[in-house]
Parts: C-alpha cells; structure tokens; sequence
C-alpha cells in the first residue's frame, strides 16, 4: 500500500475511550452509573430503614444495663433465660407506639403530654432527669473501668474523656451526622454473640431452660425479675425514639399533614422498631448465657458492675473473650449515655415550650443543650465523690419504677386518642401487648420499692 493510501485510511477508533479535555470518558462514566446504582441499591436494603428504633435497641443495653444482665447469668445460670423472649414483645409494643406518636404528629412525647394533661404532670418530668444523671453516672464509671482494664490508662482520665467525647459530639455535630456515628456503634453489640463462640454452650439444656423455665417464687428470684424488666422497659427510651422520628423527620411533614405517607413510613418503623428491639432482646439473652455457661459454672455467683464480669471472664474464658466484653461495653456506652441525656433534655425543653432538637446549633437551643450537658457533667462530678454510682443505680431504679407505670399509661391513651393521632391510632394488639407491659412494669415498680 502507497503512502497516499495509507492516508486515506482514517485511523482505528480506540476501543475505550481516553480522558480529554471534552469531558468524562465512557469507562468514568460507566463508573459514576455504578456507583449510583450501588448507593440506590443500600438505600433501598431493608437494613437501611433501620434508625431510631435500631440505636433506642441498642441504648438499652448500656453498661448499666449489662450489669444487670451479667448479674442475672452469674447468680442464676440458666433459669433467667426466659425472660427475655417474654419482655421482646412487650418492649417493641410501647416502643412502637412512642415511635409512631412521634411520626403522626411531627411532635416529641412530651409535647403531645403538654397538650393534653396538667402542667404539673409534665414538670414531673424533671424526676427523669434526675434518674438519668444517675444512670449515667454508672455508665461512665463502668466505662472508665472497662478502659483501665484494657488500655492501663487510669480509669480517672478515661472517664473525661469519654463524658467530653459523647458531648462535644452531641451538642456541635448535626443530628443527621452524629446519627450515623450511632448507627456504626450498634455493631457493638456483636461482641456479645462472639463471646458465645469461645466458650462451651449446652444448646439442648438452654433450649429447655428457655421455653419450659422452672420458675422460682422465692425473693432473690422475684427480685431479679423485675430488675430485668425494669432494664428493658425504661421510660427514658420512650422518650428518645418519639424525638428521633421528629429529627428524622427534618423539614418534612408529619403524617397527619401528609397522610399519603402514612403507609410507608408506619411500615417502617414497624419493622424499625421490632428488629431494633429484637438486636437488643437477644444481645441481652447472649450477655445472660454467657455469663452463666462461665461465671456461674467457675463459682461466681456476684457481679457489681459490668467491668466486674468482663474482667471475670478473662480466666474463665480467655482473653479473646474478655476482649470482646469488654469493646462491648464501650461501643454501647457511647450510645447509652447520648441517649439518656439526650432523652432528658427532650422531655424537659418540650415540656417548658423551648427549642429542642439535635439538629439545631447550640446557640439557637440553649435550654435543650443545658440539660444535656447538666446531666452528663453532674454525672461526671459524682465519679469523685463518696458516692458509689452503681449503688446510685438504686434510687434510678426506684424513680423509674414510679416514673414508668404513669408514663406507660399516658403512652397508651396517647397512642389511641384519635384528637391526637388521627386515623393513625395504634392497633389493638400493640394495645394488648402495652397494657401488660403496665402490669409487669407495676409489679416491677411495686418490688423494687419494697426491695
């Protein structure tokens, strides 16, 4: 072929376009159409619908919390197992409930209780607050221990840094960035069912002590009872999950201003709130087993704090499953003490009429942001005083327990008044099911007293 020939013949189309000024190339292109697609595709995964129900879930097993837990296996071994297939139930009734108030009426709990009961009732409020700081006193003490344990850095510098932590996160992060830090944290709680891969279960002996238990009336028993359902019927939670369906909400409308929505989004927090309550339920059921199948088989009957069985399990169990206890406890730590200062302030500043909302910036919610900060600090300062913050566990439990039965009752009434709620009322069987958590939740407040 001649030169002129050659000439002629326009030269081969590359097969993949390259990068040029012009513009993104077809393999770009291409890539960024994927990306989308895979985003829509997480998006649209039912795991992705998980929120407030998914963190309120997890915040119930807060070291507090996991005491109570570890206490229940290592004193009674197996014979506390059934509890928590009773309590799941009951817990994703009232916490749906609360769920969908907050939705339906694009208002917190609190709110809606200011609008229809006495102003006295809601400045009654306050006593949670109290019960709150206490309850985070315990927390972060569990968590500076659990720390010292781990790291050797004394338990006395942890604690701050993690109360500094948890609020400087809460008050200058935006609720919808600080969300997705809480909803990494949930995967915390794994490391409860990990632990039960390191030790020995007797699976058909946990299958027959949980469906057909032996029940025992004597008053170490009842006692344990009722401390369990108290752990995961906690009016602080009822709180937080109503708030966070109005922060999710963002400058969206209610269900009652834009009832085409009602079907979508009650579905979801639906399956929102009875898988979060679900994670949490069976975490509790993993806490109880573990700490029985060791600590109770190796002799010890007696837990104070959940640093004392994590640190318990080390000979028992090994390191690796000391390890997993113990990240356990600070990953749900850090979701636990949010929440319950969170919870306070939301009930407080609805009830006082102030600006409340983590999405606001600080100086715009001042009230809301106070109370958040009163109560962790004041927790805080409690760690360098005489008084022992587990043993100030007591007087929580004791305001919750008189707290709980009320609040659980307005709960119902607001779920089902249709002035309040519409259309949208709550259905019968989360009435059902909410009314026997008022019952277990009474007897519960009655023996806590009298203990």
């Amino acid at each position: 072929m001649n030169d002129d020939a050659q000439a002629a013949v326009p030269p081969a189309r590359p097969l993949v376009a390259s990068a040029t000024e012009e513009g993104p190339t077809a393999v770009d292109i291409d890539d960024r159409t994927g990306r989308r697609g895979l985003i829509v595709r997480l998006k649209q995964h039912p795991l992705a619908r998980l929120g407030p129900g998914l963190i309120t879930g997890v915040a119930d097993d807060d070291p507090s919390g996991i005491a109570t837990y570890s206490q229940a296996g290592a004193q009674f071994g197996l014979a506390m197992l059934w509890t928590m297939p009773l309590a799941y139930p009951l817990m994703s009734a009232v916490q749906a409930t609360c769920a969908r108030i907050g939705r339906v009426t694009g208002k917190g709990l609190a709110a809606n209780i200011a609008e229809i009961y006495s102003p006295v009732f809601v400045r009654g409020l306050v006593l949670l607050l109290v019960a709150n700081t206490l309850n985070i006193a315990a927390d972060i003490a569990a968590m500076g221990e659990t720390a010292e344990l781990v790291t050797t850095i004394d338990r006395h510098i942890a604690t701050p840094i993690f109360v500094f932590a948890t609020l400087l996160l809460q008050v200058f992060i935006p609720y919808h960035r600080y969300v997705v830090f809480l909803k990494w944290l949930t995967a915390s709680l794994l490391a409860y069912a990990a632990v039960l891969f390191t030790v020995h279960v007797p699976w058909g002996q946990v299958a027959r002590e949980t469906a057909l238990p032996r029940l025992s009336l004597d008053s170490a028993s009842a006692t344990m009872v009722l401390a369990l359902f108290g752990t995961t019927i906690s009016p602080y939670l009822f709180f937080w999950q109503a708030s966070e369906e109005v922060e999710d909400l963002g400058t969206g409308q209610s269900i009652l201003t834009a009832p085409e929505t009602a079907r979508a989004e009650l579905g979801r927090i639906n399956w929102d709130t009875w898988s979060g309550m679900l994670y949490s339920d069976v975490t509790s059921l993993c806490i109880i087993l573990a700490t029985a199948v060791t600590l109770h088989v190796g002799g010890i009957t007696s837990i104070d704090t959940a640093a004392e069985a994590a640190s318990a399990l080390r000979p028992l169990a090994g390191s690796f499953a000391f390890a997993l206890f113990a990240c356990g406890i600070l990953g749900v730590g850090l979701i636990g003490v949010p929440v319950l200062a969170g919870s306070a302030a939301y009930a407080l500043a609805e009830a006082m009429g102030w600006h409340v909302g983590l999405e606001r910036r600080a100086r715009d919610a001042r009230g809301f942001y106070g109370v958040i900060a009163v109560s962790v600090l004041a927790a805080l300062v409690l760690q360098y005083t005489p008084i022992n913050p587990m043993r100030a566990l007591f007087w929580s439990a004791v305001i919750n327990g008189v707290v709980a039965v009320p609040m659980l009752v307005v709960v119902i009434r607001l779920g089902s008044m249709p002035r309040v709620m519409g259309a949208f009322v709550t259905s019968r069987p989360i009435r059902v099911l909410s009314w026997l958590a008022v019952f277990v939740m009474a007897v519960a407040a009655v023996g806590t007293v009298a203990a």
